[in-house]
């Protein structure tokens, strides 16, 4: 197969929900199969293109077939859908069709929702005239690890993917090597961690199957002892490696299947009461979120441990959504459990698509297995555009261009040094949840007021979530408690920032000593490296703050015009697009 597409969603899951189970708060339509959507496409073995749905459609987390993204693959190579070999789907729920027999609701689910015919209708009315038999299925959790090993450069490796659930799986354990993925054992979604995290987001007043993170972000507020007993009881660890949790088990009828009824009233009776999303965030939600937190890490290590000592395998590969969390994945990098580990950057279900395509490429001809360089796999705008963009621009803005990078660079880093908050936008966009460098938001991270500031006037966001910083390969060792050149360059794990330069990083710095630290190397960032190289001559720190360019509730920017939008539309004073600046009128630099 020389050119493959892979995707991922389920468009009619959400309406499906409504339909059927009216009434229930938005927040629990969420409780659903499929969000997160997107199409990468792979060629001769090699990825060229990648990207979610909702950066086309304007929709966060959007699960509707991504023809958006199609479209930009099938451009982005100069390709037509005829000269498509396959179209892989990171899900395959055929081998469960019986069970959704079982009842007419559920079988009216598999039809309407997970059955290849819904699917093969979808691609129809979007590329009308696609060959049925090109249009393939793949186990999600396969595709998740598929997406992990085929990037991981490593010929062998332990894979482990742990997410909600995939079709009924929550946990799978693969020995990668020879090009194969060896099952070694997996977890249902009735012991799923994942869930568990999800359904306590809920509890705590956020959202299901997106604000996860939030509580990461809220944990080290905490204090984990005060409910230690209740997850060590809720969460069993087993002998064997695996886990499970009773709790999620409670819910028997129908209705509370669908909204983890039975689970959140137990919350509610042995915990706290649930969190209102209007309400303030107390230390009851705060200690709650720390103890969660703790038994995610002990889970991961549990899990990742088991395996690794089992088979003696020391390099381990990662993917799936809980695996974007970057304090347990801290954790286990801390832990000594492995000599490398390696977290595919678009591990939630985007990357299922990535997945999905390595798997069909490596079943025929293989694929060209290398470490995932940054995930520049996004669309690119051209000058022309730019210019376009500008000139259709009703705001009083004023725009200087500059001759190159140097030059762009020397005055973005005079900027960020004297306290200015910037827009940088250039090259592709990346594949994934986190801007990266060419899709960001950036800052001086010594400031003191920067993360309130920014919170408060550009990302309208929650006031405990902490920023990341980016900062040089060559120089990470020297602000951060890691090995000298440690490549941390997905923004996907937790180091310690070094006690001595606390008081000098506040915006960087999490209440914990923590930060999600970025590294950007040379090879294959070089224009973001370029910036730090000439922050560091002004500041003397080769650092910035890295946020990505949004607001929240909307996805990263895609187009120019997106990002004039959101920058005339919020606090962000000064706007890199390429080498122009753009300044509202008047604003002085």
């Amino acid at each position: 197969m020389a050119n493959v597409i892979g995707i991922s969603g389920f468009e009619s899951s959400i309406p499906f929900k409504k339909t059927h189970w009216p009434g229930l708060e938005e927040r629990e339509y969420r409780i659903s199969q499929g969000h997160d959507s997107a199409a990468v496409l792979v060629v001769d073995g090699r990825i060229v293109a990648g990207a979610a749905e909702e950066r086309f459609n304007r929709r966060k987390h959007s699960g509707d077939f991504p023809i958006g993204a199609i479209n930009y693959c099938l451009e982005s190579a100069g390709l037509k859908p005829a000269d498509i070999d396959a179209i892989s789907h990171g899900f395959d729920y055929s081998p469960y069709k019986a069970a959704f027999m079982l009842d007419p609701t559920s079988a009216r689910q598999y039809r309407e929702v997970f059955s290849r015919e819904k699917l093969l209708s979808q691609v129809d009315q979007h590329l009308p005239g696609f060959p049925a038999g090109k249009v393939h299925h793949v186990n999600h959790h396969l595709s998740h690890a598929a997406s992990a090993y085929y990037t991981s450069g490593w010929d062998e490796c332990l894979v482990v993917v742990l997410d909600g659930m995939g079709e009924v799986h929550a946990v799978t354990v693969y020995h990668a090597h020879d090009n194969a993925l060896d099952k070694l054992a997996e977890i249902t979604a009735q012991d799923s961690i994942g869930i568990l995290y999800s359904t306590l987001t809920l509890h705590l007043g956020f959202d299901f199957n997106s604000d996860e993170y939030k509580i990461m972000g809220l944990a080290p507020y905490g204090d984990p002892a005060r409910h230690r007993r209740f997850f060590e009881r809720t969460v069993e660890l087993r002998d064997d490696g695996l886990i499970r949790i009773p709790l999620l088990r409670l819910n028997t009828d129908r209705r509370d299947r669908e909204t983890y009824g039975a689970t959140r009233r137990h919350l509610d009776d042995n915990l706290i009461p649930a969190r209102a999303p209007d309400r303030d965030v107390t230390d009851n939600h705060r200690d709650v979120a720390a103890a969660l937190q703790e038994c995610l890490d002990r889970v991961m290590l549990h899990i990742c441990g088991h395996f690794g000592r089992s088979t003696g395998l020391r390099r381990l590969a990662m993917a799936g959504g809980v695996a974007l969390n970057c304090t347990a994945n801290g954790r286990l990098l801390q832990s000594g459990l492995f000599d490398d580990i390696y977290i595919q950057p678009a591990a939630g279900d985007d990357g299922s698509a990535l997945g999905a395509a390595l798997w069909s490429a490596s079943r025929d001809g293989g694929v060209e297995n290398v470490r995932m360089p940054v995930p520049f796999l996004g669309p690119a705008h051209a000058q022309t555009e730019i210019d376009r963009a500008l000139a259709d621009t009703a705001g009083p803005i004023e725009i200087t261009r500059f001759a190159d990078l140097e030059q762009t660079c020397a005055v973005a880093a005079r900027l960020i040094a004297a306290g200015r908050v910037l827009g940088w936008y250039r090259g592709r966009m990346e594949f994934g949840p986190r801007a990266l460098g060419h899709r960001s938001i950036l800052a001086d991270p010594g400031h003191p007021d920067m993360r309130d500031r920014i919170n408060a006037m550009v990302k309208m966001r929650e006031a405990f979530r902490p920023f990341a910083p980016a900062v040089s390969l060559e120089q990470v060792q020297d602000w951060f408690e890691v090995p000298k050149g440690l490549a941390l360059p997905y923004m996907i794990m937790t180091a310690d920032v070094r006690p001595e330069h606390r008081t000098a990083l506040p915006a960087i710095t999490h209440v914990n000593g923590s930060a999600r630290v970025q590294t950007v190397d040379v090879r294959d960032n070089p224009e973001f490296h370029t910036l730090l190289r000439a922050v560091g001559r002004v500041t003397g720190r080769e650092m910035v703050l890295n946020t990505s360019f949004n607001v929240k509730g909307q996805p990263i920017v895609n187009t120019p015009r997106e990002a004039i939008d959101t920058f005339l539309g919020t606090g962000i004073e000064y706007l890199f697009l390429d080498n122009l600046l753009v300044r509202r009128l008047g604003e002085k630099g």
